[in-house]
């Protein structure tokens, strides 16, 4: 039997999360309530260690704490169809591509206006006007 039991403070630092989110996903029922030593401190198994880099890599593919939610629902219950999870994943994708795609109209626009800088001052200055003007 396994009895690796992590404090707060080593759960973050294994995780690199930072203890007030560990916290925070407590609260929101993401982590299970940790148990507690004698002297009051959270004690974290491997399984909620495992749990949390779960949550960790959702979030750092962009997804909310919602998705983040149902991810865990679907990972709860192994034996079901992944049909959810792919739907999920696909949304997820699609999101990304749109964000994408508004990020590249955005750079062509900051190039657009980059162009228009010929040095001087700034009350000559070109991005200022344009920036300033109505579209």
């Amino acid at each position: 039997m396994n009895t690796t039991k992590f404090t707060v403070g080593q759960l973050a630092r294994i995780t690199d999360t930072k203890t007030v989110t560990i916290r925070y996903y407590e609260r929101l029922g993401l982590l299970p309530r940790a148990s507690r030593n004698a002297s009051g401190y959270r004690l974290y198994t491997p399984e909620e260690r495992d749990r949390l880099l779960f949550i960790r890599r959702s979030r750092a593919l962009g997804f909310s704490l919602d998705d983040v939610r149902q991810l865990l629902g679907f990972s709860d219950h192994r034996q079901e169809s992944c049909a959810a999870v792919d739907a999920k994943i696909s949304e997820q994708l699609k999101q990304v591509r749109l964000r994408i795609s508004d990020l590249q109209v955005l750079e062509q626009e900051l190039q657009r206006l980059q162009s228009c800088c010929h040095g001087g001052v700034i009350e000559e200055c070109r991005i200022i006007e344009s920036l300033s003007q109505a579209r």
